[in-house]
């Protein structure tokens, strides 16, 4: 097994931007949503609610980011005494605040009032200590730093798509950060750790998927192939812990370092049994 594709999303539910060399920190990868869309009340935006992030690519740029939407671009400045209490689910971050100027270009792009703000390095948040046995620190993701996906399992899922008459969909809709060149479907669910350039992994939890898999990553359009559905045939979790369909797995790095395309990737603990998935009657 090795790497086929590494992928940050520096603007959280922006466009991802594929990668061929990424460094890994505790809380994730280099650049890996550090930004993020909130309204005038620091709640954070996402594609589910806003379709048309999709459009907007963010590329690191020296502390800060260059944003791209049709042709129109904006590069944000941030004054670390600049800073709002913003909401990433149920925890809170004190991030820094973009200037006026940028956040009144965004909200003329996509057509609301909305705020940039920037997980500097003042900023912190920890999550997901009830699965991986310790708080771990993130960025702006939805829980963990890393999700993990392999071909197998995205082939298998177009498998049954196609099979409903629906057109296959690509990985970019899964907004995965590695994703694993391996055959086998779902064999990821017995993964407990795996190492990819000298660092462990440990996956601690499947990911349940949302609305935001039905929408095409460069357009935000609701269109082609609807994953939901095909995942809903075998994909269905039967551990109410994690409700909904599952696709791939949120990883926790053990240590720091860097992953490149191609590296070996080496299962290092396997779990005795599956999660539990519904059967579709």
């Amino acid at each position: 097994m090795t790497v086929a594709g590494l992928n940050i999303h520096p603007l959280k539910s922006g466009r991802a931007i594929p990668m061929t060399e990424v460094a890994v920190g505790l809380d994730g990868f280099a650049d890996d949503r550090r930004f993020m869309l909130t309204d005038p009340a620091g709640r954070f935006i996402t594609q589910r609610e806003l379709q048309a992030l999709a459009q907007v690519e963010a590329h690191p740029l020296d502390g800060t980011i260059r944003l791209q939407m049709n042709g129109r671009s904006v590069v944000p400045t941030f004054d670390p005494s600049r800073r709002a209490a913003v909401t990433v689910w149920d925890s809170s971050v004190d991030a820094a605040v973009a200037d006026e100027t940028t956040n009144g270009v965004l909200s003329e792009w996509l057509g609301r009032e909305v705020q940039l703000v920037h997980m500097d390095l003042q900023a912190s948040r920890l999550e997901g200590e009830a699965w991986a046995g310790r708080p771990v620190p993130v960025g702006f993701t939805d829980g963990f730093p890393v999700l993990i996906t392999t071909t197998g399992s995205l082939a298998d899922l177009n498998r049954t798509l196609v099979g409903k008459g629906q057109e296959p969909v690509g990985m970019d809709r899964f907004r995965t950060n590695i994703l694993v060149a391996h055959d086998g479907a779902w064999d990821e669910d017995l993964w407990e750790a795996v190492e990819i350039g000298g660092i462990v992994f440990d996956l601690v939890k499947p990911c349940s998927r949302c609305i935001m898999t039905t929408q095409d990553q460069a357009t935000g359009e609701r269109i082609g192939g609807n994953p939901i559905q095909g995942l809903a045939e075998k994909r269905m979790s039967a551990d109410r812990r994690v409700a909904g369909v599952l696709f791939g797995w949120n990883a926790v790095p053990r240590t720091a370092g860097r992953l490149r395309l191609g590296d070996a990737v080496t299962v290092r603990g396997e779990r005795a049994e599956r999660w539990p998935m519904k059967v579709r009657g």
